[in-house]
């Protein structure tokens, strides 16, 4: 057996919570692989919204397996809040959620490093979450970071207590004021709340899943263009977004991959700072917002809305080796006349099908090709009233990105999802 990954290809907020809950009957297992808390995972079904941000988005599936991998950053008191809010809706996680010995620890100090890191930078912000993931990787890569696995050793309090000390003189350089006592108990009452789980020595039992013929997908968070090697740098997340990060994030081999799941709306959003060459600074961008709910599951901040940029998705596919798209949103172009997509760019007067290295260095200007409206609402549509516009608008995009588009997606809940291709679903 293979495991199949399922990605973002913009910069994230692509849907991925909803098709993975879709989807998910479909495996034995389903494996979050990179990010942290800064995820945020929206499931809506029987009337039910819920947003996830480290728990993986099969965990309402009481057959399926859920494992947060070795790849991911965890905050235990994010943590704890999940865990309590699924209680609250029935649901008992600790039957089904398994978590990797090697994932990392996000410490309280680490969301005041990041905060005070990005007040310092003034105007050259990135956006961050402010969530201490990316000072929680630099740990982890600075070989000094706590795992879950830490958690378990009786001097588990003296490696945390020197961690800390290290990062309160690096937060005097930045004479950054805080209280340290406002955050320590509730991150320890989180730790007490991961003991209660299993936690594994994930590589081997998702490897020994494949001996059993097990099925597994690996569930990305954030999207391909915030990818720390191939996204749009500096404004990018701090782990490997990519299908590669799977690989890394769970330890499994490459030759494991099978079926490589790429997630794209319609349109294009980003939330924070950082180049966005189709971004509407209009009334058309508002009006995407406005029908789109586009306001970030995490952060609550509105993401700037743009059109389909084809050269940015038509990279993300190579990056990863996309084998299948599926389209979300497409019921929030529903009242436009004409809708736009950017075939190319004009980059320093050359014009290119690619996205560059540097998207600000150069002018730059999209081009785009003009489609016509479908004026349809497609909320109340069933699989066999697809509207013609909207048919050749998909077309259009598995023409040019040389893939085809498996699913559409309608609407927020589980019963707006169509198949294209008998595939998936």
């Amino acid at each position: 057996m293979k495991a199949d990954v399922l990605l973002g290809l913009q910069w994230g907020d692509e849907g991925k919570g909803k098709i993975v809950d879709v989807i998910a009957p479909k495996y034995d297992i389903i494996a979050r692989f990179q990010g942290g808390p800064n995820a945020g995972h929206t499931l809506e079904f029987n009337g039910l919204k819920h947003v996830l941000h480290l728990i993986p988005s099969g965990i309402f599936h009481e057959h399926i397996i859920n494992i947060i991998g070795n790849g991911v950053v965890i905050d235990p008191m994010v943590f704890k809040r999940e865990i309590l809010a699924l209680e609250k809706l029935g649901v008992n996680p600790r039957k089904n959620l398994f978590i990797s010995k090697r994932a990392h620890l996000i410490l309280p100090t680490h969301r005041l490093l990041d905060a005070a890191s990005e007040a310092a930078k003034g105007k050259e912000k990135i956006g961050s979450t402010l969530r201490g993931i990316g000072p929680a990787y630099m740990d982890k890569t600075g070989r000094n970071g706590l795992r879950i696995g830490d958690i378990f050793s009786p001097d588990f309090k003296k490696k945390y207590d020197f961690l800390t000390e290290k990062h309160k003189q690096l937060l005097a350089l930045y004479n950054f004021q805080y209280d340290l006592k406002e955050h320590e108990p509730s991150w320890f009452d989180g730790i007490e709340t991961i003991k209660q789980f299993k936690c594994i020595e994930s590589e081997k039992y998702l490897n020994d899943a494949f001996a059993e013929k097990k099925t597994i997908l690996a569930e990305g968070a954030q999207g391909s263009l915030l990818d720390i090697d191939f996204g749009s740098y500096p404004f990018v997340t701090s782990s490997n977004t990519v299908c590669a990060g799977a690989c890394t994030g769970l330890g499994i081999a490459p030759n494991s991959i099978g079926k490589v799941i790429g997630i794209f709306k319609a349109y294009c959003t980003r939330v924070g700072s950082g180049p966005f060459p189709t971004e509407l600074n209009d009334a058309t961008g508002e009006a995407l917002r406005k029908a789109g709910n586009e306001f970030g599951s995490t952060t609550g901040r509105p993401r700037r809305c743009g059109w389909l940029d084809l050269p940015a998705l038509r990279y993300a596919v190579t990056i990863s080796g996309v084998t299948e798209l599926i389209m979300m949103k497409a019921d929030v172009l529903s009242d436009l006349d004409t809708i736009k997509v950017c075939t190319h760019y004009n980059y320093n007067g050359e014009k290119i099908d690619f996205l560059p290295y540097d998207l600000t260095a150069f002018p730059l200007t999209p081009l785009y090709k003009d489609f016509k409206g479908w004026k349809t609402n497609l909320q109340k549509m069933s699989a066999d009233t697809i509207p013609a516009a909207l048919e050749n608008y998909i077309r259009f995009i598995e023409q040019e990105i040389k893939v085809p588009v498996s699913i559409i997606s309608v609407g927020p809940d589980r019963t707006q999802t169509f198949d294209r291709s008998g595939v998936l679903v």
